[in-house]
C-alpha cells in the first residue's frame, strides 16, 4: 500500500481523498494521536518526550527556531516514510496549514528533494477549480501503482507540477 505525504499535513481533505483510494494519508493527525496515547509522556497538552527535539535535528540545524525543530520532529519522520506526495499550494487556514511558515518551507524543501511522485496543485478559487483539482489528485493516486514500478527504473524523478487555470 503507497504511503502519501500531504501538504498542508493535517488537511482532512486531502487524508480523506487519499484514503478513499485505498492509500495510507501520512497525515499529521495520526502522529499526534499516537504521541498523545503515548505513556511516555507526562503531561499530554505539552505532547513532548525528552527525545524529541534531538529528532527534530535530524531535519533542522540547531539555529532553526526551536518550534520548527519542535515540528519537524513529528512531520519529518512522515515525510521520510512517504512513498509519494501530495502538495497544495496556496491554501487557506482552514484546509489544513500548520501555521508555521518556515516549517512549511522546510517540509515541501524535503518533500520535493525526496524525488517521490508529487503532484503540486495551486489552491482552488472557483467550483469548477475544485471540481478539476479532485479529479487531477484522483488521476494521480490511481497511477501511483504504475508510478511506483516506473520510479524504480528513473529514480524518483516522476514529479508533475500542476496549476488549476479555472
Amino acid at each position: 500500500m503507497v504511503k502519501v505525504a500531504i501538504f498542508p499535513p493535517n488537511s482532512l481533505i486531502l487524508a480523506d481523498l487519499i484514503e478513499r483510494k485505498g492509500y495510507v494519508a501520512l497525515a499529521l493527525q495520526k502522529a499526534i494521536r499516537k504521541k498523545v496515547k503515548d505513556p511516555d509522556i507526562d503531561s499530554p497538552p505539552m505532547n513532548i518526550t525528552e527525545d524529541d527535539p534531538i529528532k527534530g535535528l535530524k531535519y533542522a540545524a540547531i539555529e532553526v527556531p526551536s518550534g520548527v525543530r519542535g515540528r519537524m520532529a513529528i512531520i519529518g519522520p512522515l515525510l521520510d516514510e512517504s512513498e509519494a506526495a501530495i502538495i497544495i499550494d496556496d491554501a487557506p487556514f482552514g484546509f489544513g496549514c500548520i501555521g508555521c511558515a518556515r516549517t512549511n518551507e522546510l517540509s515541501i524543501f524535503y518533500l520535493r528533494k525526496k524525488g517521490v511522485p508529487t503532484l503540486e496543485l495551486i489552491y482552488p478559487k472557483t467550483k469548477d477549480e475544485t471540481t478539476d483539482m479532485v479529479n487531477r489528485i484522483n488521476t494521480f493516486l490511481d497511477s501511483l501503482t504504475l508510478s511506483k514500478d516506473s520510479n524504480k527504473e528513473n529514480n524518483g524523478k516522476n514529479n508533475v507540477k500542476e496549476e488549476n487555470n479555472g
